[in-house]
C-alpha cells in the first residue's frame, strides 16, 4: 500500500503541467524593456515558452500602430533571437478584428492542450483597465493573468477591483504578481526620439534599430 502511494505521488510529480506564457501588445516598436521583462517573468514561472503576440490593435483603443503589421513582427523575431525558449505569433495580426484576450488565450489553450498553464503577461499600468476587458471575469477564470511590476515600486493594489471583479479573482490576480527589472523606457518615448533624429540606441537592441533606419520607421532618416 506504502509503495503503492509513492507510485501515484511520483506519478503525480512527473505530470507537472508545461507552463506557456503569453506576452501581448502593439510592440510599437519591442525595445529592451520588453524583452528584459518578459526573460525575468518566464523564469519566474518556469516558462517552457514565452510567446510574443503582436496586436492588430488593442479593442480599447483607437490608433492603429505605426508601423506595418510585417515590420513589427520582424522587429520582434530581430530582437528575440538566440533565446531558445522565446517564440512571436502573428495569431491577432491575421485577424480581420481587434482580437480579444480571451480568444488568444483560448486558441494557444487549443495549441498546447489541456495540461498546459497559459499565463497572460501584463504590465502593471494595465490594471485599470482591466474592468472594461471583454470578458474579464472568465478570462482571469481560464488563464493566469499575470501583472508584472517593476522593482522598486510599490506593487499593485488589486481591492479596488474586488467589487468588480469579485474577491476570488482579484486574489487570483495578487497571488500571481512578478516583479521584473525597473528598466524605464517605453515605445512613445523612443517614436519622439526617432522622429526628432535623437539617439535611442540605449533602448533598443542594435538589430532593431538598424532595422528601423533601413526602413525609414517613424520619421527616422534612412542611413546610406
Amino acid at each position: 500500500m506504502f509503495y503503492r502511494k509513492i507510485c501515484v505521488v511520483y506519478h503525480t510529480y512527473c505530470m507537472v503541467q508545461k507552463v506557456i506564457a503569453l506576452f501581448g501588445g502593439t510592440f510599437d516598436p519591442i525595445h529592451r524593456g520588453h524583452v528584459a521583462v518578459a526573460a525575468a517573468a518566464g523564469e519566474k514561472i518556469a516558462a517552457e515558452k514565452v510567446v510574443f503576440v503582436p496586436a492588430r490593435r488593442s479593442p480599447l483603443k483607437t490608433i492603429c500602430p505605426l508601423a506595418a503589421d510585417n515590420d513589427r513582427m520582424n522587429m520582434i523575431a530581430l530582437a528575440i533571437a538566440g533565446q531558445k525558449n522565446f517564440e512571436v505569433s502573428d495569431y491577432e495580426l491575421k485577424k480581420q478584428k481587434p482580437c480579444y484576450t480571451i480568444e488568444t488565450v483560448e486558441y494557444f489553450q487549443s495549441e498546447y492542450g489541456s495540461d498546459a498553464s497559459i499565463y497572460w503577461l501584463l504590465g502593471a499600468d494595465g490594471i485599470d483597465e482591466l474592468p472594461y476587458w471583454y470578458k474579464i471575469g472568465e478570462l482571469i477564470d481560464v488563464c493566469n493573468l499575470a501583472v508584472m511590476f517593476r522593482g522598486g515600486c510599490e506593487p499593485p493594489d488589486f481591492s479596488r477591483l474586488k467589487a468588480v471583479l469579485g474577491p476570488d479573482r482579484a486574489d487570483k490576480l495578487r497571488r500571481n504578481v512578478i516583479q521584473t527589472p525597473l528598466i524605464d523606457v517605453s515605445s512613445t518615448e523612443i517614436r519622439r526620439r526617432l522622429a526628432a533624429g535623437l539617439d535611442v540606441s540605449d533602448m533598443l537592441l542594435p538589430v532593431v534599430t538598424e532595422y528601423i533606419y533601413q526602413r525609414g520607421l517613424y520619421g527616422a532618416k534612412v542611413k546610406s
